[in-house]
């Protein structure tokens, strides 16, 4: 696959997830369910999961059982870590909201906006480590050329 089409879909993957989460995200500061921080983690813990299947499936076409400990827990921690970067914005942003005396709609816009702009900027080094480390095709070529030189040495 070619790299503008894995970076189109990676980017589709962004929209989907980052629109699961940004309703979630938005639905708990309106209604103050929770604080901003906790929806923040709420709302990101729901996006993970069609984020991690689609980009596994969908982007790098990885087939077959997850692996919990090369997969799930890397994709997880990437996920929570922009998690705890975008917490911290979220809190300031809707703790500064409030002090300015924004209504629920704005403050709710501000927290969403400090959750983009957090996973804005690290939306590119996840590309790069979901492709060069945690979905790359490890020794594809290396395997499929084994077998062919054994076969030829042994025909020889």
């Amino acid at each position: 696959m070619s790299l503008f089409r894995k970076v189109a879909r990676y980017a589709t993957v962004s929209v989907v997830s980052t629109s699961v989460s940004l309703s979630v995200l938005g639905a708990l500061i309106a209604t103050s369910a929770v604080t901003a921080g906790w929806a923040n983690v709420i709302a990101t813990s729901v996006g993970t999961v069609p984020s991690f299947e689609l980009n596994r499936r969908w982007v790098w076409r990885r087939t077959g059982r997850r692996s919990a400990m090369a997969e799930v827990a890397p994709f997880c921690a990437l996920s929570f870590l922009g998690l705890g970067l975008s917490t911290i914005a979220v809190s300031l942003a809707a703790g500064w909201a409030m002090t300015a005396g924004l209504g629920t709609a704005a403050r709710t816009l501000v927290a969403q906006g400090a959750n983009v702009a957090t996973f804005g900027t690290l939306w590119v080094v996840q590309f790069v480590l979901l492709d060069r480390v945690l979905f790359a095709r490890r020794g594809a070529a290396a395997v499929t050329a084994l077998p062919e030189r054994g076969v030829r040495a042994n025909a020889a």
